[in-house]
């Protein structure tokens, strides 16, 4: 069953004001669907990858091949998946955390199949420390713009009395 709860949950959680627009194309999490072959894989946003992939990997559901993009969380240049769809920004699945936390994601909050569950494991080794959605925003237009049109832009909006309240 592919109902895509998850993605309406999702978008409706990261709506500005919450909950006031559901949006499936701006959820951290994607149902990809086989129609034919009756499959459902939910995937959620990762990391920002500056390039995309090679490509040359393959996963084999059910006796079927998909390539390894159809199953990527990352965001990256070479496919519109998890980008904002009005600004391009990258999207990034953050687990539902706020103040007070969730005891799990909406998505899991309203699978009614238990296609996904939530469960929280500890890692060996030191944790890296991700970047959070400011810092992944601005690498991606660096990326795209280069640093000094972002720092000009910026400065252009700090001139006009635009709000740039960055941290």
């Amino acid at each position: 069953m592919g109902c895509r709860a998850c993605e309406m949950a999702c978008s409706g959680f990261h709506a500005t004001p919450k909950f006031s627009s559901f949006n499936p194309a701006r959820s951290r999490i994607r149902v990809v669907i086989d129609i034919l072959n009756d499959e459902y894989v939910p995937v959620r946003a990762t990391d920002y990858a500056k390039a995309g992939c090679d490509g040359r990997n393959t996963y084999t559901i059910n006796g079927k091949q998909y390539s390894e993009c159809s199953f990527c969380g990352n965001v990256c240049s070479s496919r519109d998946l998890f980008k904002e769809p009005d600004s391009g920004l990258p999207l990034r699945c953050d687990m539902c955390k706020e103040d007070p936390e969730l005891k799990e994601p909406w998505c899991v909050q309203v699978c009614r199949v238990d296609a996904l569950t939530y469960e929280e494991t500890e890692e060996e080794g030191e944790e890296e420390e991700k970047l959070g959605d400011l810092e992944i925003g601005l690498d991606s237009l660096v990326d795209k713009y280069g640093l000094q049109k972002v720092i000009d832009g910026v400065a252009r909006m700090s001139r006009k009395g635009q709000d740039v309240n960055l941290g």
